[in-house]
């Protein structure tokens, strides 16, 4: 009927099955005139309405020029509406010209298709002119496909017309035919324009920060725009300037903020149900409760009372337990932020899904394909063209495959870095608010590791989040085209699938366990290595390294166990999934053969099933894997909802009510610092007037930074309220320092005012230190401030207050770490009555009872409780707690008092003539290591205009190169980038840590596999041919169980082998990591210690954690799925060329292009990996810094900008991981085409020797080079990814050979008992931090008797930190030699020196785990030394009052106690060691008065007949030693008794001034 109307319209036949039945087919004029032309222009009308709409919008037009482009395009147009109208002119002519030939009519279709082609020319117009105006658009990809389409229909009139042509000899119809040709023609050029981007000028400068932004439609599918990023990275390394910019919907900003935005609400809707399941909980609990204590009163009559009680508490210890670990496993609101992900991301998600539906879809066009092919090689009198029509669709379903396939991957991959990137910033924002409570729950070091691993599990799941419903439809699908090839014989193969799922159920629960298990060594092992790396300097300086080294090896061990556990469980799961294909085709074909004598099995049968079962492969061993990697994921869901839907700080605790007159005012206040607990500071009501100077005084524990940290609403509040008037600048008691530049650090964050910063500077004496850094204020400061003495990261901390204008002041102890003269500079120019903040409100938390007078009003705290308040005159009239506590010290106070007046005088003097040296950063390594430190090749580099001759000349700021040398001061060396390809020294030192006899094994296991895998496909091709060689025959049934048995034995062979070798891998792999692993380990911890301050901790972290992580897990996969690989390509090829033996000739070509590509790609790709990790470092050292310096940022209220400092960090991470997704893409393409040519050259080479093979070979081969394809893809992510892995194995190798410190233990051991008698000789010694460096210590000569006491002074920078460096070997000598006791130190063993001298370092460092382990690491005293140490260095009632005395835990870096206890600990650790010399290095700095009093009598007592050298700030502390050092510029300029020194009036005679000192006191000393 239809095809009848079509015939009338067209004046022809519309379809013959004669036109195809020949040799050379065609196809009939009037189909050629209507489907053909209908195709390309509905496909037009369809998407023209998208196109219209940005026409109608009303946009203000963007007037940009009309491009020589966009005029082509639109001309082109024009003139193929003129060849329309021609053609209808042509028609009208013929029909109702005056010269009408015959009088036939034309057939309606010659009217109809040039008027359909002229609207659709009109249409085009209009929509070219809407892609011009459409915001950023460079070309259209419908309009691309519209020309595609046209051109490739018209290709079949173009040789219909010319067939015809050619045989009448003539051209039957000249105008219309010319007409057809030059419309093809125009159709090719508008094919041409419509394929090149139009980049409007305004975008050209994006396009060059971004060239995917001018990316055309086929440039964007092929990903051809990333080749120049290839081509740049296979000529030389790329760094991280080459990165283009990121699309704003990639960027962090926008990814968060839209985050953020779902997250409020889904959380919000979580936390309401979490209240409900607690009501409802309570209720219950309440109800149960009663019952059972009604029933049991009655019933036995006694006392109702009595019995409730018994019950309560009976029930109460039992609920308890159990209530306990339900708590730990949700007692936070869950199960949002999967949902929160999936709102955030739904867009590009269902675009993903849908590619991956398609592609899913054409994955099952292939075996119908290849089933067709197979039967038309068997019946030889079929037409030739079928098939290479056959060979053509295949190549096109391969190639149509392969591009959806890289779109979903690539929308899958860039989704999965999005959610990673949500999740990094969400918990970055979330540490900047979040309370005590949650914070205490994790260590610095677990909410890292949220941010990394936790954070990367999503990435990875959600790479391949659709396999969820892909993989099961993928299943359906192969057993329904199963079932039509084989019947119900399917069935038996997919019963052996489904017995595989509960088996990979049990392993993969299994697996969980142990990975949790696994993870939680993990962050065992990583905390405690932070805390060896931050206290470093501690294990050296007491010898301990062994007792941490072991303590790490010990949870390393355990680490391996599980691990080993792990791999031995994949092991398993491995054997059954290599075994799953084998089975499974072994269980269908031999039901199938066996059911009936009828079912033979043909090739096409076999092959079409076997290339169904290998698309069932994927997702059968896919499927667990994705459980396995959900399951894992699951475990991190439920770390990050705790975290991010932890509770916030209270933001109400401090209120901001403006009706108070008065600055800050406390009403009634306790303040605890955690919910539940009992408060610290108890009933406190203060009352500070605007500009007053306020000084809070008490004993060590007594709450004075528990007072500041309640102004700054960091603890909770059980009762009262805080209100305060005014912005806040805080400064902490220990200094927080950035790592950035000296003058960002005083900034902090706001504008730079040259004369406001000079006058800061000025006033906070950091003036001559700016002299003496090389950079001036724009030297880099290390991590830490590593490059500062503490002097001075104080002094810049109170810059940053102090340049920060804000209204109220609070500062927790700012004096304690500076000498006496500068804390008397910074009190008269800072903080005191005439100071740059005179006129602001300040808190000022002190010890220095000389400042007391001066100061407005004075807080007394005892126990937390405020015992008095009033000024310094009438509080000492009073004679309360404040008078005692001056009474002790009457003595140092009067003389205080009695000096002042012209004390007060001269400090002005000798503030302004600061000493030359003063502030060269004394403690050694800490400081001046940074001056030149590693950086000389830098600064060589920022010297070749050689204009850095800054040290002495120019004041800094003047000088026009400041920008030079910015770059020459950096003291952190830039982390080390290996480049170009990975040497084979590494490949082959990761395999001699396997151990060769294992490589070798595991290499010949896998080959065999191999082997057995072709065999049984060669063996089933045979078998194939069967159905040939039996035709109408009965097939006799030995031959049929011979036939399904060797089948069968080779299928299981494959497996077993797999699961050798998988065993075998697995052991060699994990003695790999455990040698790795202890060679960094060992030398880490043997490593200088100059080393340590100019690495960054997170980098060194960093190799303990990413890069072990690679060579524990990583590795082995890649280097496993690489041996498999590379077995099952060359296979595959051997199997095609077995089949078509001209195949070879093609191998060659591939191969070339194949490897040229792989060079290219893999230069590229190895570098963006390297770029990606070190640029991730950053994200992490940037957050550490955050969470230990998150009060003051709070307190300035900084979070914003550390947000916003956080979301460009994460960009610049971002800028290398994105090219790198893309350029997987871009090479996977590349390979697929390969492979996809692969396939097409098998097809063709069987048609062309189609009389010469037989069908069971054909078949086999097609299906070899369809597997083909996936597997060049996984060959070449392979050896790239194991190229990128291998890197770790490169990266822990190269801090595995870091030079080493001298030898722990040599040949010439001590004596036991040395030193015996304590006695010191400096013999003419001299030191430098390296070769090339001026001295520190110019020569010091001196001789120290045994159990003399010597204080050493000097000015900061003077050397005093140096020398005791040197004592202990940290700087080794440059010449001259330290005798102790007639043994020269540099010949012994650094553990022998270390362990026999004893030091109280200046920063009292503490490591986690229990303070008797902090005591005595070593276990080597008995508990009775160590109470008796507690009780002499008064921490016995701190620690008998602890539940759990000595096995107290102490939190990270000791947080959970004062200042002053962790210093009384320190003091412990040197009374155990009862060695003869003991050092003192500034410690009594954070000390209040009475404690240093403690300190310095137990001292006296204990160490009476020990040699003891003290660093002294205070000079009080040694008036009473034996002999002064006085250093100056790393020379000993006077060496005598203080009364002498006094006497002299020389150095030591001016200090003792500044200090207040006189002669009349030495005397009573």
């Amino acid at each position: 009927m239809c095809a009848a109307a079509l015939e009338e319209y067209c004046g022809s036949t519309f379809w013959n099955d004669s036109y195809l039945n020949r040799e050379d087919p065609d196809l009939p004029v009037c189909f050629e005139q209507t489907v053909l032309v209908w195709i390309p222009l509905g496909f037009l009308w369809l998407c023209a309405p998208r196109h219209l709409v940005s026409l109608c919008r009303k946009t203000q037009v963007r007037t940009k020029h009309l491009s020589k482009h966009y005029i082509c395009k639109q001309l082109v147009v024009c003139l193929l509406f003129l060849t329309a109208i021609a053609a209808l002119a042509v028609t009208l002519g013929e029909d109702y010209g005056s010269n009408k030939v015959s009088p036939v009519k034309n057939p309606g279709v010659l009217y109809a298709n040039p008027v359909l082609y002229a609207v659709t020319w009109i249409l085009l117009l209009l929509c070219q002119e809407g892609v011009r105006r459409r915001e950023g658009s460079v070309d259209s990809a419908t309009l691309f496909l519209f020309w595609f389409f046209l051109v490739l229909c018209d290709i079949f009139p173009f040789q219909t017309l010319l067939r015809e042509a050619l045989r009448l000899g003539e051209i039957s119809d000249v105008p219309r035919f010319c007409l057809f040709y030059i419309s093809f023609g125009l159709e090719l050029i508008a094919l041409f324009l419509s394929a090149v981007a139009d980049i409007p000028p305004e975008a050209k400068e994006l396009v060059k920060k971004n060239p995917e932004a001018g990316a055309a439609f086929l440039s964007r599918i092929t990903f051809n725009w990333f080749s120049s990023m290839v081509v740049k990275g296979y000529k030389r390394p790329l760094v991280q300037g080459d990165m283009w910019e990121l699309n704003d919907t990639e960027s962090t900003a926008d990814i968060n903020q839209r985050f953020q935005y779902f997250m409020q609400s889904e959380l919000a809707a979580a936390r309401v149900r979490f209240q409900n399941k607690l009501k409802k909980k309570q209720e219950k609990s309440r109800d149960k409760a009663q019952e059972e204590a009604f029933q049991n009163g009655l019933g036995k009559g006694v006392s109702q009372d009595v019995l409730m009680m018994e019950e309560k508490g009976k029930k109460g210890d039992e609920k308890k337990k159990k209530t306990d670990k339900k708590k730990e496993e949700n007692n936070h609101p869950n199960s949002w932020l999967i949902s929160t992900i999936y709102k955030t991301f739904k867009g590009i998600l269902f675009e993903s899904a849908f590619f991956k539906l398609l592609q899913d879809l054409l994955a099952f066009v292939s075996p119908q394909l290849l089933k067709l092919m197979v039967s038309f090689t068997q019946d030889t009198s079929r037409y030739t063209w079928e098939g290479y029509l056959y060979a053509v669709l295949l190549l096109v379903v391969a190639i149509l495959q392969s591009l959806f396939l890289q779109q979903y991957f690539q929308r899958c991959f860039v989704l999965g870095m999005k959610v990673r990137t949500a999740i990094t910033a969400a918990v970055y924002k979330k540490a900047l608010v979040v309370s005590n409570d949650t914070r205490k729950e994790s260590t610095v070091g677990e909410t890292v590791n949220l941010m990394s691993a936790d954070a990367q599990r999503f990435n990875d799941v959600t790479n391949f989040i659709h396999l969820l419903w892909s993989c099961p439809l993928q299943i359906v699908l192969s057993i329904v085209f199963l079932w039509f090839e084989l019947g119900p014989s399917v069935l038996a193969g997919l019963a052996v699938m489904v017995l595989m799922g509960p088996i990979n159920g049990v392993l993969a629960s299994k697996a969980r366990k142990i990975q949790i298990e696994n993870m939680k060594f993990k962050d065992k092992r990583l905390k405690i290595m932070n805390e060896i790396l931050n206290g470093i300097k501690i294990l050296k300086l007491y010898a301990w390294e062994t007792s941490f080294q072991a303590q790490v090896e010990g949870i390393r061990g355990q680490e391996l166990v599980v691990m080993r556990k792990f791999a031995y469980l994949t092991s398993v799961s491995t054997f059954i999934f290599s075994c799953a294909p084998a089975l499974v085709s072994l269980a269908t074909f031999a039901v199938f053969v066996g059911v009936s004598p009828n079912n033979i099995l043909t090739a096409e049968k076999a092959f079409t099933s076997i290339s169904l079962f290998n698309i069932l492969r994927f997702p059968l061993a896919m499927l667990p894997m994705l459980i396995a990697a959900i399951v894992q994921t699951t475990v991190s869901r439920k770390r990050l909802e705790k975290f991010l839907g932890g509770e916030d700080l209270d933001s109400d605790i401090v209120q901001h009510d403006l009706s108070f007159n008065s600055a800050i005012s406390i009403c009634d206040g306790s303040f605890a610092w955690e919910r539940e607990a009992k408060p610290l500071l108890k009933n406190v009501s203060l009352d500070i007037k605007p500009g007053r100077l306020v000084a809070v005084v008490g004993a060590v524990g007594s709450g004075k930074s528990s007072l500041m940290s309640a102004l700054l609403g960091e603890m909770y509040s059980t009762k009262g309220f805080i209100n305060i008037q005014g912005s806040m600048a805080f400064v902490p008691q220990q200094a927080w320092i950035q790592n950035s530049t000296l003058r960002d650090n005083v900034l902090f964050g706001s504008s730079h005012e040259e004369r406001r910063f000079q006058r800061v500077i000025e006033a906070c004496a950091l003036a001559p230190d700016l002299e003496l850094l090389p950079g001036g204020d724009l030297t880099e400061i290390g991590e830490k401030g590593i490059n500062l003495s503490g002097g001075q990261k104080q002094r810049v901390s109170l810059a940053r207050a102090a340049y920060s204008q804000a209204d109220i002041y609070l500062l927790d102890d700012p004096l304690s770490a500076v000498d006496s003269h500068v804390g008397k500079h910074l009190f008269d120019e800072v903080i005191g009555p005439n100071g740059l903040l005179k006129d602001k409100t300040r808190i000022l938390v002190t010890h220095g009872v000389g400042f007391l007078p001066y100061v407005d009003e004075i807080i007394v705290l005892v126990d937390g409780v405020v015992s008095e308040v009033g000024s310094y005159n009438s509080l000492r009239a009073s004679r309360g707690a404040f008078s005692e506590f001056l009474d002790t010290y009457a003595k140092e106070q009067s003389n205080q008092t009695r000096s002042d007046s012209d004390g007060y005088q001269d400090a002005a003097d000798v503030e302004l003539i600061p000493e030359r040296e003063d502030t060269l950063p004394d403690s050694p390594l800490e400081d001046t290591v940074s001056f030149t430190l590693k950086r000389e090749d830098s600064i060589r580099r920022s010297q070749r205009n050689g204009s850095v001759r800054l040290r002495k000349k120019s004041s800094i700021r003047k000088s026009d190169n400041v920008s030079d040398v910015k770059k020459g001061q950096r003291l952190i060396e830039n982390e080390t980038m290996e480049t170009g390809t990975v040497k084979l020294s590494v490949y082959s030192q990761y395999l001699r840590a396997m151990g060769w006899g294992y490589t070798v094994m595991v290499f010949l296991v896998y080959f065999t596999q191999n082997v057995a895998f072709i065999g049984q496909n060669l063996w089933l091709s045979d078998w194939t041919n069967d159905a040939v060689d039996y035709y109408n025959m009965t097939y006799p049934s030995w031959k049929r169980d011979t036939r399904v048995g060797v089948f069968g034995v080779l299928g299981v062979a494959q497996g077993v082998f797999v699961f050798i070798g998988t065993l075998l891998l697995a052991n060699a792999s994990i003695d790999a990591s455990r040698i790795l692993h202890s060679r960094l380990l060992n030398n880490i911890l043997r490593v200088p210690m100059i080393f340590f301050d100019t690495t960054p901790i997170g980098r060194v972290v960093n190799r303990f954690a990413k890069d072990i992580f690679t060579v524990d897990e990583a590795i082995p996969q890649s280097f496993r799925s690489w041996l498999l690989c590379l077995l099952g390509v060359l296979g595959t090829l051997f199997v095609i060329c077995l089949a078509t033996p001209f195949f070879t000739i093609i191998i060659i070509p591939l191969t070339v292009i194949y490897y040229f590509v792989q060079r290219f790609y893999v230069a590229t790709s190895r570098q963006l990996r390297r770029l990606d990790s070190v640029s991730r470092s950053p994200i992490f050292s940037h957050f550490s810094e955050t969470v230990s310096g998150l009060s003051v940022i709070r307190a300035y209220g900084h979070q914003e900008r550390f947000l916003k400092h956080n979301e460009t960090t994460i960009d610049e991470n971002l800028k290398s991981l994105y090219p790198w997704i893309v350029s997987n893409r871009w090479l996977a393409i590349r390979l697929e085409f390969l492979g996809n040519l692969v396939v097409f050259f098998a097809a063709l080479l069987a048609v062309i020797a189609r009389n010469t093979l037989d069908s069971g070979l054909v078949g086999l081969s097609i299906s070899y080079a369809l597997n083909v394809t996936q597997t060049l893809n996984w060959l070449v992510r392979m050896s790239s990814e194991l190229e990128t892995n291998i890197v770790a194995v490169e990266r822990v190798s190269e801090y595995a050979e870091l030079e080493n410190e001298a030898k722990w233990v040599t040949d010439t051991r001590p004596p036991d008992k040395w030193p015996e008698s304590g006695r010191l000789q400096f013999d003419n010694y001299k030191v430098r931090y390296r070769p090339g460096l001026d001295l520190v210590l110019h020569g010091i000569t001196c001789d120290i008797d045994s159990t003399e006491k010597i204080g050493i002074v000097g000015r900061t920078g003077a050397g005093k930190s140096s020398l005791t460096n040197c004592l202990f070997r940290i700087i080794e000598a440059a010449e001259g030699r330290i005798l102790i006791d007639n043994v020269d130190v540099s010949t012994i063993g650094l553990h022998d020196l270390r362990s026999r001298l004893t030091i109280i370092p200046q920063d009292p460092v503490l490591f986690s785990g229990t303070l008797r382990m902090n005591l005595d690491p070593f276990d080597k005293f008995s508990d009775e030394e160590i109470w008796r140490v507690l009780e002499l260095s008064h921490l016995k009632e701190y620690v008998v009052g602890l539940q759990e005395g000595l096995q107290h835990e102490v939190a990270e870096g000791g947080e959970n106690l004062s200042v002053g206890q962790r210093q009384l600990l320190c003091l412990a650790r040197a009374l155990l060691r009862k060695s003869r010399i003991l050092i003192l290095d500034e410690a009594t700095a954070a000390v209040d008065l009475e404690t240093d009093d403690l300190i310095q009598n137990t001292i006296r007592k204990e160490f009476s007949h020990c040699t003891v050298l003290t660093i002294a700030h205070r000079l009080h502390s040694i008036m009473d030693s034996s002999r002064v050092m006085v250093l100056d510029a790393g020379k000993i300029v006077e060496f005598d008794s203080p009364s002498n020194l006094l006497q002299q009036k020389g150095h030591f005679y001016a200090m003792a001034k500044d200090a207040g000192i006189t002669r009349e006191e030495t005397t009573v000393l």
